[in-house]
């Protein structure tokens, strides 16, 4: 997916929280998505069960787990000894 300059920023954001606020189709998830495995891939000592992420629906939160799940297989993919990486996977339905 290829994001606008606002939807970088916000991808690229650090040490802040922040809220994502936009109508339906508009790019949310796949936003917080790539944030998401940015920040785990960048810092091995974040894990993702113990990152808060909010969303609306269980249906949502399920679709945020399963994209983050393909993105993280595949940084793994391109860096299979990665022990951070394979972690993260194994706990994901944790989260």
């Amino acid at each position: 997916m290829k994001f606008t300059d606002e939807q970088k920023k916000i991808i690229e954001s650090r040490n802040k929280n922040l809220i994502v606020s936009a109508a339906a189709g508009r790019g949310k998830t796949a936003v917080l998505t790539e944030r998401i495995v940015n920040k785990i891939c960048e810092d091995e000592s974040l894990s993702i069960d113990r990152m808060l992420i909010v969303t609306f629906t269980n249906a949502a939160a399920r679709e945020m787990r399963d994209r983050i799940g393909r993105k993280l297989r595949e940084r793994l993919s391109l860096d299979p000894d990665n022990s951070h990486l394979r972690k993260q996977i194994a706990i994901l339905h944790t989260a």
